[in-house]
């Protein structure tokens, strides 16, 4: 069973980035603050990026049993160059309309299908509620540090 937590957090928590970023230019958005750690908008890309990446393993996990996955790292994906070439709004698009992807594919499977699990190369087997929790944590870390540079900047 989905706990309502997890649900919210699911369909809202990356609501939050705009209220954080709204008042930043997008000089502001693109600065590095620390050399050789990402800007703020990089951080959006990363996490528009992987919302596919999560699709992704999501179906893997409830069409094949127990399939392997390694830790998803935006370094060593190709793809998340591209990202960072879109606008921050139109990132926040991707977001917005992947989220719902992702929030009908979990919130609408079966108890069983729910129990389903997949093999993280750190974190062992989880079923599909657990790869949405470590999901939603993953991004909340981000979201985090989108607000931390965000008041670094002020």
């Amino acid at each position: 069973m989905i706990q309502s937590s997890l649900t919210h957090r699911l369909k809202d928590q990356h609501r939050a980035i705009t209220p954080i970023i709204i008042k930043l230019n997008d000089r502001q958005i693109q600065h590095h603050h620390i050399k050789g750690k990402w800007s703020i908008h990089e951080h959006i890309a990363h996490l528009a990026k992987y919302q596919p990446v999560f699709i992704d393993r999501i179906r893997k996990i409830l069409l094949m049993d127990d399939p392997e996955f390694e830790a998803y790292r935006a370094e060593d994906d190709d793809g998340f160059e591209i990202y960072c070439a879109f606008t921050t709004y139109e990132l926040l698009k991707k977001i917005s309309s992947d989220r719902e992807v992702i929030y009908n594919l979990v919130t609408k499977l079966s108890p069983d299908k729910l129990d389903r699990t997949g093999i993280h190369s750190k974190y062992g087997k989880l079923n599909i509620l657990d790869w949405t929790e470590f999901f939603l944590l993953h991004e909340a870390h981000h979201l985090f540090a989108i607000f931390q540079l965000t008041h670094t900047l002020k």
